[in-house]
């Protein structure tokens, strides 16, 4: 007997959660896809926890009414704003960014000496700083607000953004944490930039993707959810993939297939009452 495939959905503020699926769709090819980019009112970076958790809780709920078994919080600030709230207002199981990322780089530290880069939000929240010294580890937080805008505009080996993060990396590394020798990308957006700041970072340094790392915990969590039965799942060869956004429907094209490396043509647009 073959069973449906599982749907995952997946949450975010806007396009940066793009490199989380994407971490998904290579790991998990065996499950189903929705994704929701609260475009029309990113950024969420510089909303209260209230107005982020409100936000979010609506977008979960929507993707539970499309069958989501699996919600995944792609987006940094809703994690450290907000995931407790999720979770508590979820029916279905909840993985947020902050503690696969945070866990990765308890694996990969050898000195216990870690910096985070991310959003003004994700720093102000201190989400990693918790996670990681909950884990005995020296944390340090740089929030590297000209990396986003840099990256939506494609300028990912853009000499531009190379000086930017050469700054912002400077100051991160300095003072103490010279010797850190992992860097967590606590934003999903900086992703992309891995090529970049592998030249910008000591040569010691391992880089933490916590999208690379979230798509793990959720395949950890699928096996609890599927039991590997006799029945198979269902086999078809690609994932079935659909995207939800709040605003424009053509931007959500065009930046999507930037983040995804593939077509994003299957959006439709909603507009959630405020």
């Amino acid at each position: 007997m073959t069973m449906r495939r599982p749907t995952i959905g997946v949450f975010d503020s806007g396009f940066g959660g793009l490199t989380v699926l994407k971490a998904l769709l290579e790991l998990i090819p065996d499950a189903d896809y929705l994704y929701f980019g609260d475009t029309a009112r990113l950024p969420y970076g510089s909303k209260s926890v209230e107005t982020v958790a409100r936000y979010a809780v609506e977008a979960a709920h929507y993707l539970e009414a499309h069958s989501a078994q699996l919600l995944v919080i792609a987006c940094n600030t809703a994690t450290a704003l907000a995931l407790d709230r999720i979770t508590a207002a979820a029916h279905v199981p909840v993985v947020g960014v902050v503690e696969p990322g945070a866990e990765a780089a308890a694996e990969a530290t050898k000195n216990k000496k870690v910096v985070v880069i991310g959003t003004e939000a994700t720093v102000s929240s201190h989400a990693y700083r918790k996670a990681l010294e909950a884990r005995q580890l020296n944390a340090r937080e740089k929030a590297c607000p000209l990396l986003v805008p840099l990256v939506e505009e494609g300028w990912v080996d853009h000499t531009v953004t190379e000086q930017v993060a050469r700054i912002y990396l400077g100051q991160a590394f300095g003072d103490g944490f010279h010797d850190a020798d992992v860097l967590v990308l606590g934003c999903t957006h900086y992703p992309l930039l891995k090529p970049l700041l592998h030249r910008v970072v000591p040569a010691n340094v391992t880089i933490v993707d916590s999208a690379e790392s979230t798509a793990h915990a959720v395949a950890a969590h699928l096996q609890e959810l599927l039991p590997r039965s006799e029945a198979q799942l269902e086999s078809r060869a690609t994932p079935r993939l659909k995207f939800f956004a709040t605003d424009s429907v053509e931007k959500f094209r065009r930046l999507g297939q930037r983040f995804l490396g593939h077509s994003t043509d299957d959006v439709q647009h909603v507009d959630l009452k405020e």
